[in-house]
């Protein structure tokens, strides 16, 4: 008789959890299961959108966990004061389960743990469950790993991909453990953490809601056409599953199966077929930040780390505030700040527009990200980053600078999301909807729009820019 542990991170599911799964598999006769929590410090120094959204899904989490009769235990401080202290709670502690989590951070804390679980003979498991394929599962004939999307994902989409695991809730009901008065410390530090979140994600976090969200995506359609609405920010065009899978509310494995079936009920599949590349290119980027650990500080591509990046605090503070003068950057922006979600296409046009037009540094656009997305994702954040700024892995070429009132005019072509965002340009006409600066004075005063006024001019010319980073990288060749 024993307990065996499962550790939750960014798995904050009962339905389809890897670890989970496993540990109900791995238990002996009157063995018992304990599903902990660990609150790092870093947890709670911080608190911006992500947190506040991420303290949300936590708080469904437990609450589905106590629906089956059980609690998640909450143990704190520091990593080995949190352990030494739980091994002492639980003396008969035989196993711990986990979820692989392959950011740099959660690889050291992983490896220590599982260092101290062995030194007192608990056996350590990890699974791949945050990803289809794990971050050293893809790799070439000659074992290296891949720097470039295509060929990776020609070997991707041909590997088997894993079914979803069934969680028996009776013998779930039957096994777990609720403990907590064994855990005073963690679980006032949990009350702590909830009292600081705002409640304005309650109904966008959990994973009811991430059922409700793939099913939609599904059922109304919208992945028939995601393919040619994905890039349209004016559209309700795109799945709304990343802070899901962020989380962990929901597994890649029961949005792959999902997908799979419309499929193969399906007899228009190009839009889902051009969801499953993003799934793949999840996996994709978890990659490349496990083979490049340092690439959130610094350039993948080594040449251009002597690139020397602006710090000008007026752009930087015109970018953060969609104040810029350029609609769809500004709108995009201001969605950030509202919502805490941008739309992809936006993703890629401001992080552009700052790394080429403002040539500031992309590391203070990643980590803005990194503050205000509720779906934040090191390691496709810090790969979009790199990928827009020219400096990572297949990413765009330098000579290849988006245009910002080109990509505006393609992807927005009417000025609905613009107008969304920027009420002061609704009387603007259509014709200068994406370049209001081109207004004439009178036409400026018929649409109530006074540049630099109502609403800036730009703030940079974006042919002059072009051209001094193209010079910029032209240089280091």
């Amino acid at each position: 008789m024993g307990t065996q542990i499962v550790w939750f991170r960014r798995d904050l599911r009962i339905h389809d959890n890897k670890a989970l799964y496993s540990a109900l598999e791995h238990l002996k006769e009157d063995d018992k299961l304990l599903l902990l929590y660990h609150i790092h410090p870093d947890l709670t120094d911080a608190f911006t959108k992500r947190h506040d959204y991420y303290y949300e899904a936590l708080y469904d989490h437990v609450q589905k966990i106590e629906q089956q009769g059980g609690s998640l235990h909450f143990i704190t401080g520091s990593v080995e004061e949190a352990f030494q202290s739980l091994f002492s709670i639980v003396d008969d502690c035989t196993a711990i389960h986990v979820n692989v989590d392959d950011t740099p951070f959660a690889r050291e804390r992983d490896q220590f743990v599982q260092q101290l679980a062995e030194k007192q003979n608990i056996r350590y498991y990890n699974y791949t469950d945050a990803h289809l394929h794990g971050a050293q599962e893809i790799v070439k004939k000659d074992h290296s790993h891949y720097q470039v999307f295509t060929p990776y994902y020609k070997q991707w989409i041909n590997r088997t991909k894993e079914r979803p695991c069934h969680i028996d809730l009776s013998q779930l009901r039957d096994v777990i453990q609720k403990r907590t008065d064994d855990f005073t410390e963690g679980q006032k530090q949990f009350g702590t953490l909830m009292q600081r979140k705002t409640g304005i994600w309650k109904k966008m976090a959990g994973s009811d809601r991430a059922f409700e969200q793939l099913q939609a995506f599904i059922t109304k359609g919208l992945i028939t056409n995601y393919n040619s609405d994905r890039d349209r920010p004016d559209f309700d065009g795109t799945s709304r599953l990343s802070a899901y899978l962020r989380t962990g509310a929901i597994s890649p494995r029961t949005v792959y199966a999902a997908v799979q079936k419309y499929i193969d009920e399906s007899s228009n599949d190009e839009g889902a077929n051009t969801f499953i590349q993003e799934l793949a290119w999840r996996d994709f980027y978890n990659m490349i930040y496990y083979r490049y650990p340092t690439s959130k500080d610094e350039e993948i591509i080594s040449k251009y780390q002597q690139l020397q990046w602006s710090y000008d605090e007026e752009r930087y503070h015109h970018w953060q505030n969609g104040t810029t003068g350029f609609p769809i950057v500004d709108a995009a922006m201001r969605q950030l700040n509202e919502i805490g979600w941008m739309h992809n296409r936006l993703r890629m046009i401001v992080a552009s527009f700052l790394a080429k037009d403002l040539q500031l540094d992309w590391r203070l656009g990643e980590r803005y990200f990194q503050d205000h997305l509720i779906d934040y994702d090191p390691a496709s954040n810090i790969g979009g980053w790199q990928w827009a700024a020219s400096t990572g892995t297949d990413a765009v070429p330098y000579f290849r600078i988006f245009n910002p009132t080109r990509q505006s005019e393609r992807y927005d072509p009417d000025g609905t999301f613009i107008t969304s965002y920027l009420p002061e340009l609704k009387e603007v006409p259509l014709a200068f909807i994406h370049e209001p600066s081109k207004m004439s004075e009178s036409e400026q005063e018929d649409a109530h729009c006074i540049i630099g006024s109502d609403y800036p001019k730009p703030i940079v010319s974006h042919q002059e820019m072009r051209q001094k980073t193209l010079e910029r990288f032209k240089e280091i060749q």
